[in-house]
Order: structure tokens, then C-alpha cells, then sequence
């Protein structure tokens, strides 16, 4: 059960429930209407009273239970643990009335799925808030339909469930962002709901206003013009194949921005290095496929993948149908520490298959 912490301007008078209880009045603005609470807190309900109503049902629970997030308790009212008045409430945006009694059940680490499971990560950094993940190419971050077990959700739930249990209960626990499947790389997890919020945040802001920086070591078919530029084109999903992501009108889809510098030049093939401005689904394989260079070993958005790979030195050609996955790696993360505001750097070297391509390109 995490502390409750005091807002700028609340009033918090700490006293002893009954059967040992802590409870605490406090009296909060939000959205305009004060809210006052009298808490009593146990490892499985907390209980409030809202003074003055009007407001929605998710920001009121903002107020009262500020130790938790608004994406999680959204998910908890879905999930049928919030009553009003003893009623079970399911939808956020129901309104709530002066001195309505919410309750809040929140379930324990124990009933959290998906299950935890030993799987072996490599930890570029670890503290009380957050760990920096170097994903290996096929590992899948959450679990979805066709992948339920064996993920990297699974893995940290195994590694640090306990840190975990303040979101657990919830398919993507700490999952701030993604990397694809068969994208290699750096990945940062929250480990308690603050560092959720925290790293959320910058992470929306597109490192706009802080620190935050995404860079990524691609192979692609041909060499870029200029060799160093930036692509903007909004992003949606395909109307013909929604397992596939497709470039739109601005007015269709999503604001999508890629920067990109030639590293390296080979026969057919350049390395790229790639900074994301935002972060969309397939972005940087979208993006540069789009431009008429697709990621070597792109299944989904290669095109012309196997006459192109015919054109190769037989060494290269070799290492690349090794590969087995599209030629990307997060190789760069950056971001502010969401509790001590320290900039955090970290970079992640090409693995080895990768790597033992662009040798094989680099001997040509």
C-alpha cells in the first residue's frame, strides 16, 4: 500500500481508524470542485467520500488515491473494482455526486496475469523505479493472441514482481514503450506507477521539452538522398491489411517524424542511423520503405526482398537470410530519471547478427 501524498494546497490530518487503520481527511480542487476523503487503507480496499460532486468518476479516484495512475485506475473501474455507493461502476466518465462513498479494491500481485516466468534478460541499468532492458530480437514486450507466454511482460514479472505488484493485474505492467518483435535493442520499463507517469510523459512529449532521445542502427536497400534528412509522413493502419501500417494523408492518420544520416555506404545496402522525433507503430520500417529503401530482412515491408538479396556477395547474402528479421536495433535511449530528474544515457552495440551482415557487406 503506498503512502498518500499531500497536494499543493490540501490539508491532510493524519489519524488512527478503528482495528489500527490509518485514515486521513483531505480536501483537494480537481476539475474545479473540492474533494475531501476520509481514507481507510488495507492491503485490498481503500475507501473515499467525495465532498462536493459533479466531477468524473477517474478524476475523482485521481484525487483521492494519488499514488496510483489515471490509465490504471481507468482500468480498474473497467474491471469492476470501483463501487459508488456500493454499486459497481464500470464506465470513467460517470459523474459522481456529493458525498458518494467510492470504494477501490485493488488486486493483489498474486490474481496479476499474465503469469511470471524465468526468462533470461540482459540489464543495461536497474533501480527502485525503473529498469533499461537490451531486448534480443524475438522477444515479444507483452503478451497478445498467439503470444501469452514467454514475453518480456513475463520475464520482469519474474525478475521484479514485487516492484511490479503496485501494476499488476494489468496485460502491459511498467510497459512505457515498444519495440517490435524481431527489433533489437534498448527498452526502458516503469517499476511503480510515479516512474509510470514520469517516463509516460516524456515519452509524449517527443523530447520536445527534455531530454529524451531514440536512435536506431537500420541496414536498408540502396543509399538515401540526401544521405542525411528527415521524413515526415502521417502514419495509420492499412485499410487493405490491418496487420500492416501504411503512409496517409495528414488529415488520415497520425503525425509520424523520422531523422536519418547515411553511416555507411556498401554494395546495394547503406547503414543508417535513424532519431525519432515521435514513435509510431513500424515507424522507422514505414518510413523508409516509403522512400523507396526498406529494411534489409523486412518480411512485412521489404518488397523486393529476394532479388534484391540475389545481388549480393554470397557471404552477405548468406548472413542476411541468417538473419531471419528486419536489420534494426535500438541502439540509443535516453530520458530524465522520473524521481531524481538525472539524465539517463544509455547505447547497446549492433548484435552479433547484425553485425556479422555488415562485415560481410563491409568485405564486398
Amino acid at each position: 500500500m503506498g503512502a498518500f501524498r499531500r497536494r499543493a494546497g490540501a490539508i491532510a490530518t493524519p489519524r488512527r481508524g478503528s482495528k489500527g487503520l490509518l485514515s486521513r481527511f483531505r480536501t483537494d480542487r480537481c476539475g474545479g470542485a473540492q474533494i475531501g476523503v476520509v481514507v481507510d487503507a488495507n492491503d485490498e480496499e481503500r475507501v473515499g467520500t467525495v465532498a462536493d460532486g459533479g466531477i468524473r468518476l477517474d478524476r475523482a479516484l485521481v484525487a483521492l488515491f494519488p499514488d496510483l495512475s489515471r490509465a490504471r485506475l481507468q482500468g480498474l473501474v473497467r474491471a469492476g473494482c470501483v463501487r459508488r455507493d456500493g454499486a459497481e461502476v464500470r464506465d470513467p466518465s460517470a459523474k459522481v455526486a456529493a458525498g458518494a462513498q467510492i470504494s477501490l479494491d485493488v488486486p493483489p500481485a498474486a490474481d496479476a496475469q499474465p503469469a511470471a516466468e524465468a526468462v533470461n534478460l540482459v540489464i543495461a541499468y536497474e533501480d527502485d523505479d525503473l529498469v533499461v532492458i537490451d531486448k534480443p530480437a524475438g522477444l515479444v514486450v507483452h503478451p497478445a493472441p498467439g503470444h501469452e507466454s514467454g514475453t518480456l511482460v513475463n520475464a520482469l514479472l519474474g525478475h521484479c514482481g514485487a516492484s511490479l505488484s503496485g501494476i499488476g493485474g494489468v496485460r502491459r505492467p511498467g510497459i512505457v514503450h515498444r519495440l517490435d518483435k524481431d527489433t533489437s535493442g534498448l527498452i526502458v520499463v516503469a517499476k511503480n506507477d510515479a516512474a509510470h507517469q514520469g517516463l509516460t510523459a516524456q515519452f509524449a512529449d517527443h523530447g520536445r521539452t527534455g531530454p529524451l532521445e531514440r536512435a536506431y542502427a537500420a541496414l536498408v536497400w540502396g543509399v538515401p538522398h540526401p544521405r542525411a534528412g528527415t521524413i515526415q509522413a502521417s502514419l495509420a493502419r492499412s485499410r487493405h491489411n490491418r496487420e500492416k501500417i501504411a503512409v496517409v494523408s495528414e488529415e488520415a492518420g497520425r503525425h509520424a517524424v523520422t531523422h536519418y544520416t547515411v553511416a555507411e555506404t556498401y554494395p546495394e545496402v547503406a547503414l543508417v542511423r535513424c532519431r525519432l522525433e515521435t514513435g509510431r507503430t513500424h515507424q522507422i520500417r514505414v518510413h523508409l520503405a516509403h522512400r523507396g529503401h526498406p529494411l534489409l530482412g523486412d518480411p512485412v515491408y521489404g518488397g523486393a526482398f529476394r532479388t534484391k538479396a540475389a545481388r549480393l556477395p554470397p557471404e552477405a547474402r548468406d548472413a542476411l537470410l541468417a538473419l531471419g528479421r528486419q536489420a534494426l536495433h535500438a541502439e540509443l535511449l535516453g530520458f530524465r530519471h522520473p524521481r531524481t530528474g538525472e539524465t539517463l544515457r544509455f547505447e547497446s552495440s549492433i548484435p552479433p547478427d547484425i553485425a556479422t551482415l555488415v562485415n560481410a557487406l563491409a568485405k564486398a
